[in-house]
């Protein structure tokens, strides 16, 4: 079997026009493929440079197979089965500036280079005050961002034909808006100067984006198969289903620079992006947050596996239909239809979405994807939404570590939230847990949610139910 690199595969080379932030297995099944698929069926030519957001990545497991990688995209597609491998390759390299921070400057040299895309978890998109302009490089997202923004500008003299367009895809409502908040937040912390921000305001464009496409990531149950299909010995492999979708709220023009929707992608520019944004996020993304520590305690491991278990199965409906859908305001039917065909996507037998890969950052996404519904069902039906705060208790209980079975649990979050889930329980109470969780105003979620009536009680009676009882029994009593 062969090793991937573009000395053994038939590959193209295209300009270097996108720098995108994050290595990690969406924007590699999604914006990548999209960027792939339009240089396939228009003269957009792009290819993308990957930097590294955080210490410890993986551009150079990316860098070794020389930016190559296969995507298989399995599912159903108007009825018809669809299991399609492709060598994606328009990656052309990977930089880990922590290592290289010179050559990640250079990037904001060159003059082909118009956009920038990025995926670093809800979290991602925060202002640090702690960053600093001559940090080698900023440790947050916006850090890095603004300093190369700030190259860019001082190399090309305050050029305003020289901006980016800035297309961020962490699944945050009015992501552009935050994004663009955070870096003026630097520039002004920073001390940059007027000119600069003006500059960025005039040469730069931040649009906000939804996306959504389910990509369950590396096949490790049956790389061995899709290798020996291929012919090479491909390390990035990554599996993704066939649905995909990108609303891109900027004005049609955007197009003429960015073709993928003369592509026959599934790509659109819009006016607002709200519509789609809460429809997806509510149902989709808010029952994935919560339906996956839920599987994942009841012995449970992938989204299909919870989907059709005849206890977790009808947790999993009890959060779409009766929980979060009641909470929008789209006409009914409509919510339904999209609702059934989110249990499909879930349902998809190709796919082996690892619960496990959903749970990083799982505070941060509950924030995002389920509290709203939370507060909105309290208050439209006056009672708390049982299943939504279930989830919210096995998020908890993900997080005191310990082993399910043979596997060890190995929660993936921020330090400090770690820190503090391990600090509350070890008080030994459930009580203090719960307390302690919801007060995290600071840390997760912006206010004291000890505040919500009756939510105190009734996530410390479900983690005291878990804890006595198992995942199982406490769905069954909350059913």
């Amino acid at each position: 079997m062969k090793q991937l690199n573009r000395n053994t595969a038939t590959a193209k080379t295209y300009t270097e026009k996108v720098i995108q932030f994050g290595e990690g297995n969406f924007l590699r099944a999604f914006a990548d493929w999209i960027i792939w698929r339009t240089n396939q069926r228009t003269d957009f030519n792009a290819s993308v440079v990957v930097v590294q957001p955080r210490a410890g990545g993986k551009v150079a497991m990316l860098n070794a197979q020389d930016g190559l990688y296969h995507l298989n995209l399995q599912g159903l597609d108007g009825g018809k089965t669809v299991d399609a491998i492709d060598l994606i390759d328009v990656v052309s390299r990977g930089i880990d500036p922590y290592k290289d921070f010179d050559a990640y400057l250079k990037l904001a040299e060159q003059p082909e280079m118009r956009f920038i895309i990025s995926n670093t978890t809800e979290a991602g998109i925060a202002f640090d005050p702690a960053c600093k302009f001559t940090d080698k490089p900023a440790l947050s997202y916006p850090g890095k961002l603004v300093q190369l923004l700030y190259h860019r500008f001082e190399f090309f003299k305050g050029d305003v034909s020289k901006g980016f367009i800035i297309l961020p895809c962490e699944l945050i409502f009015h992501n552009g808006r935050h994004l663009t908040e955070c870096i003026n937040q630097y520039i002004d912390h920073w001390n940059l100067g007027n000119g600069f921000k003006t500059w960025f305001e005039t040469a730069c464009a931040v649009y906000s984006t939804l996306v959504d496409r389910i990509v369950p990531g590396y096949p490790k149950d049956n790389a061995d198969a899709i290798k020996e299909r291929i012919g090479f010995d491909d390390n990035q492999l990554v599996v993704g289903e066939v649905f995909h979708l990108w609303v891109i709220e900027a004005p049609e023009s955007l197009s003429r620079e960015f073709p993928a929707d003369k592509a026959g992608l599934n790509v659109r520019f819009v006016p607002s992006e709200a519509p789609y944004h809460e429809r997806k996020v509510t149902l989709l993304n808010g029952p994935h947050t919560v339906l996956s520590p839920v599987g994942y305690l009841s012995g449970l491991n992938t989204v299909r596996e919870c989907c059709t278990d005849e206890l977790i199965g009808q947790f999993v409906d009890r959060v779409m239909f009766s929980e979060l859908l009641p909470t929008l305001n789209l006409p009914e039917d409509e919510l339904r239809q999209f609702a059934l065909a989110v249990k499909d996507r879930f349902n998809n037998p190709f796919v082996k979405h690892y619960v496990t890969s959903i749970m990083l950052n799982s505070f941060p996404k509950f924030k995002t994807r389920d509290l709203p519904g939370l507060k909105t069902y309290l208050e439209r039906k006056g009672e708390l939404p049982k299943c939504i705060v279930l989830g919210l208790a096995a998020i908890c209980t993900y997080y005191k570590g310990g082993r399910r079975g043979n596997d060890e649990i190995v929660p993936n979050d921020a330090p400090e939230i770690l820190d503090l889930l391990k600090t509350l329980w070890a008080t030994g109470s459930c009580a203090e847990v719960a307390k302690g969780v919801l007060a995290a105003k600071d840390l997760i979620w912006g206010e004291d949610l000890n505040s919500i009536p009756g939510l105190t009680n009734l996530l410390t009676n479900y983690l005291e139910q878990i804890q006595k009882s198992g995942m199982r029994e406490t769905v069954k009593s909350v059913l």
